[in-house]
């Protein structure tokens, strides 16, 4: 890893308290280890203060701290990018494909956009991790496909099972699609390439408990 890419959780600290810490150290310090960075020796945890985003940047020069709101809950619209999903799976601040992804859906008009892999399938967007229901399962694009294996998707798991799926994006809209990141939890997605995504009760149920 070059010396100026840094290795970056995103910890929501929510009513005085970060909900996901545990999650969040548990996934930079096996990054660390992965990516050859030296894991900081000592990161207090976020806490108190309004609500608020915790941007934590960690690298061979230390560790580098930045706040801001947390950002809109407001169901998203989706278009798919032109671009092809590079694996991304540790979370640093080489995210070029996220930048030009989401730059490409809000010159559409969107909010963010799907990058699909090599085969077509459905991997992630610029900001978040997608999941969706085949009957009563949640599933999302495997982590084999080199999507990041995200702190929201950890705790999802600790709430229902997550199975592996394969699906295009213009597949998603009648599959009852979500997203969600550690940032802002669980978001409704109100649309994919124009097409309305019918909401379901099963993501709402999961949102309620989302943060603990």
């Amino acid at each position: 890893m070059r010396r100026h890419v840094a290795l970056i959780e995103t910890v929501r600290v929510k009513d005085g308290v970060a909900p996901l810490w545990g999650h969040h150290l548990a996934r930079l310090y096996a990054s660390c280890i992965a990516v050859g960075v030296s894991p900081p020796r000592e990161l207090p945890v976020p806490e108190r203060g309004p609500d608020r985003v915790v941007r934590l940047g960690v690298s061979s020069a230390g560790v580098e701290q930045r706040e801001r709101e947390p950002g809109s809950t407001e169901p998203v619209r989706l278009v798919t990018s032109v671009s092809r999903h590079e694996p991304y799976p540790h979370k640093t601040t080489e995210r070029r494909q996220f930048d030009d992804a989401l730059a490409e859906a809000r010159a559409a008009g969107a909010d963010d956009a799907i990058l699909a892999t090599a085969a077509g399938w459905a991997a992630e967007t610029a900001i978040w991790g997608l999941y969706w229901w085949e009957g009563g399962q949640l599933v999302a694009p495997p982590l084999a496909f080199g999507v990041l294996d995200s702190v929201a998707r950890r705790r999802l798991a600790e709430l229902v099972p997550i199975a592996d799926g394969r699906a295009r994006a213009d597949e998603l809209a009648d599959r009852g699609l979500f997203v969600a990141n550690a940032a802002r939890g669980i978001v409704n997605v109100a649309s994919v390439d124009g097409r309305a995504v019918r909401f379901r009760e099963e993501t709402a149920s999961l949102a309620r408990t989302f943060w603990g």
